[in-house]
This record gives structure tokens, C-alpha cells and sequence, in this order.
């Protein structure tokens, strides 16, 4: 007997329904001070330590692990249909279009964040004697992919450099010009939270011509997205950070805007909108045309659910409350005389300082207060989560402050 996309379905479904707090033995009346917005109870790793380390890989919640459960029982017990797998696939672009208020037919699921810079760049036809601006602040993936672009098809990568952690439109300006083909940033900077006034450099590029690209996995679940309003033109966002599902899917939006403009560097099976005889085949102009073939399936069904968490308890709530403890975090620091590289009045959840003390004495510091941070190259970035709580950011303040 196969699992139908009915039975497939209703499993999904049930484990994307799961209530925040309604697993794990959440309490019937949370302490608001302890647990702000009713989610510690969904989060095994809340028990152990201080978690404020989501920048780098976010603890999965029990929706997350119900779905786990339900689609490896699944595929365990039963025969699977592709057509639930696909309907999972759509329902995944339905909540993520939502979330980034796009609409489906914008979202694409690749595998990984990287690979959605990786298709606009091989897509848009760049030649030798176009320029990509990004600025210093961007993740590694950028530096390596538009470098070896220089060797391969003599384009020019031209970086921006920050200032006190910030970069704003007026620095990229004297950068972008009649050949600059793309410019990218991280919406949120993974090495000290800076968030990007997105749409002053989208309209920039825009009146250069240019296509303007997010990586946005330090953003998608933690502050709250509009594409639109920011001007965004393509952004692709891995799920196991603020997304809190797992390796494997990374939904990718293309504005319908553009989309014509990007050619697919992939073509396979899935790429199809139409068999006609003979074979020959109508393919994809929706977002799906980057896909090509089958996905990560099981990821997909955890993200569905993620998703379907995140949206519960609500992002805005979310930004809300982590941006608030990163403030807290910032002004206890600023107090304690650490030097910041996160700029003061900053909106992400991500705060950076340096350390002077050794990283194996600070990552001791920590440890010892079983506390879990990132702590690298002279810095430590903390990065508080839906979970978190005022009492673990003064926690992590005790700890910081004999790092002076």
C-alpha cells in the first residue's frame, strides 16, 4: 500500500498545525517575563544552556521534529507519490511568498543559500568588462564566487567598504555605473548584524540598470520582509538559521519583473510546464524553471512546518522581541566599555563586539556559563532568538564583562 498524497498530506498538515507551546510540556500559563512570546516549551535545547548562537545554526522546535517524525514514518511504513512530495513543494512556496510578501509563482526551492547567487550570475549573461558590486560586509560565498567570475569571464568584482560597521546608498554610489550587471548585499551581515536600508541601494542599481540581489538568510524569520518595498529583485534564504528547519531546501524569489532576464543554469525533469509529442517540451516561466530536479523532500515537509510555526507565533512579534534584546545586549556592552562592530540603533537580532581577551579564554569564559556563542577572529557575535529571554541576555553580560 503507497502513501497518497491525501494521507501524505494530512501528516504534513498535522505536524505544520502543531500550536507553539503545545509540545514538550509547555506551561498552561507561561511566565511572560521567562517566555515573552509562549515558545521555551517548544525548544529541547532551552533546558541545557543558554542558546544565543541562532546566526550561526538555530536549534530545530517540536513542529520541526513532528514533522521529522511523521514524514520518516511515513516513507518507512508506505510507498511514496510524488504528487504529495510536489504538493508539499507548492505549499512550501505558498507560506514562503507570503512570508516575503511575493506571491508563489516568484519562489523557486534550491538547496542551499550560496546556490541562489550562483544561478543569478550564471544566468544574466555576464561578460567580460561588466562590474558586481558588493560591499565588505557580505558572506564569504560572494568574495569566492565573483572572484573566480573575474578569471573565467573578465568581469570586475568592485567592493564597497563599510564604515563603523555601517554602509549605506551614498557608499555604493561612486561604485555602480553603466556596466555594473549586479549589486548584493546580505540583508542582515553575518559578521555584525547590520541590516541594509534595502530600497535607497535597490533604486540605485535599478537606475543603473542593474539587478539587485539579498542574501537574506540572517534575515527570512528574523525581521520581518517585504521584497517589494525593499526593491529586491531575487534573494535566496538557507532554512536551518531563523528559519529553524534544516540543511537542504532554500527557497529562492525571483521577481516576475526579471525573471525573463535570468536564464536557467540547470534543466531536468521538473523544469517542465508542458509535454508535447515528439519530445519536445514547453519549459517553466515561473521560478520553478531554476529547480530542474526532484528536491530535498524531507527538508521541504520540515520547513513547511517550520514555517507554518513561525508564522504563528507571528515574525513582526519575533523581530519585536530579539531586536530588543540585542539592544539590551548592545547598551549593556556599550556600558561595560567594549568596543562594538555593530552599529548603535542597529535592527537585527545580531550583536558583534571585539575581544582582546584570547579566544580560547573567551570561549572558556563562556563555556563555563554554559553559554553558546560564536567567538572568532578577536570577536564574539551573539545572536538571541525567539526563545530567549532579558534574564539570558544579563546572564551573557556577566560573562562579557570580565572579557574587558
Amino acid at each position: 500500500m503507497s502513501i497518497d498524497r491525501r494521507s501524505f498530506m494530512t501528516a504534513a498538515a498535522t505536524a505544520a498545525s502543531i500550536h507553539p507551546s503545545s509540545v514538550l510540556g509547555a506551561q498552561s500559563k507561561p511566565d511572560r517575563a521567562r517566555d515573552p512570546l509562549g515558545v521555551r516549551g517548544d525548544f529541547p535545547i532551552v533546558s541545557g544552556h543558554i542558546f544565543l548562537n541562532s546566526a550561526y545554526i538555530a536549534p530545530t522546535h517540536s513542529a520541526v521534529i513532528a514533522a521529522s517524525h511523521a514524514y520518516i514514518d511515513g516513507k518507512s511504513a508506505r510507498p511514496m507519490q510524488l504528487s504529495a512530495l510536489m504538493a508539499t513543494n507548492e505549499a512550501v512556496r505558498t507560506q514562503f511568498a507570503r512570508i516575503v510578501k511575493a506571491t508563489p509563482d516568484e519562489i523557486g526551492l534550491l538547496y542551499s543559500t550560496g546556490e541562489g547567487e550562483s544561478v543569478i550570475a550564471n544566468g544574466i549573461g555576464l561578460k567580460a568588462g561588466d562590474n558586481v558590486v558588493i560591499d565588505d560586509l557580505h558572506y564569504n560565498t560572494e568574495f569566492i564566487l565573483y572572484r573566480a567570475l573575474e578569471g573565467s569571464r573578465g568581469i570586475e568584482l568592485r567592493i564597497v567598504k563599510s564604515r563603523n560597521g555601517a554602509v549605506a546608498a551614498s557608499d555604493f554610489a561612486p561604485h555602480i555605473d553603466k556596466r555594473t550587471r549586479i549589486v548584493s548585499v546580505a540583508w542582515v551581515s553575518h559578521l555584525n548584524g547590520f541590516r541594509h536600508d534595502m530600497r535607497p541601494i535597490a533604486d540605485l542599481a535599478h537606475a543603473h540598470g542593474a539587478l539587485f540581489y539579498a542574501d537574506a538568510i540572517q534575515a527570512v524569520g528574523m525581521i520581518d520582509i517585504d521584497v517589494r518595498a525593499a526593491g529586491v529583485d531575487a534573494l535566496c534564504c538557507g532554512s536551518y538559521k531563523w528559519l529553524m528547519a534544516e540543511f537542504g531546501v532554500a527557497p529562492f524569489f525571483v521577481s516576475r519583473d526579471v525573471i525573463d532576464r535570468i536564464q536557467s543554469d540547470r534543466i531536468g525533469e521538473f523544469s517542465v510546464e508542458r509535454e508535447e509529442p515528439d519530445h519536445h517540451y514547453q519549459l517553466s516561466k515561473t521560478a520553478t524553471k531554476f529547480e530542474g530536479t526532484s528536491r530535498a523532500f524531507g527538508a521541504v515537509s520540515q520547513l513547511q512546518a517550520s514555517l507554518s510555526y513561525l508564522e504563528k507565533v507571528g515574525i513582526a512579534r519575533i523581530e519585536e522581541h530579539t531586536v530588543g534584546l540585542a539592544q539590551q545586549l548592545h547598551k549593556g556592552l556599550v556600558k561595560q566599555g567594549h568596543q562594538l562592530s555593530t552599529p548603535p540603533g542597529n535592527r537585527s537580532s545580531i550583536v558583534t563586539f571585539n575581544c582582546s581577551k584570547p579566544v580560547a579564554d573567551a570561549r572558556a569564559a563562556f563555556l563555563a556559563a554554559s553559554i553558546e556563542v560564536t567567538v572568532r577572529g578577536g570577536q564574539v557575535r551573539v545572536a538571541p532568538a525567539l526563545f530567549n529571554n532579558a534574564d539570558e541576555i544579563e546572564r551573557c553580560l556577566e560573562v562579557t564583562k570580565g572579557l574587558v
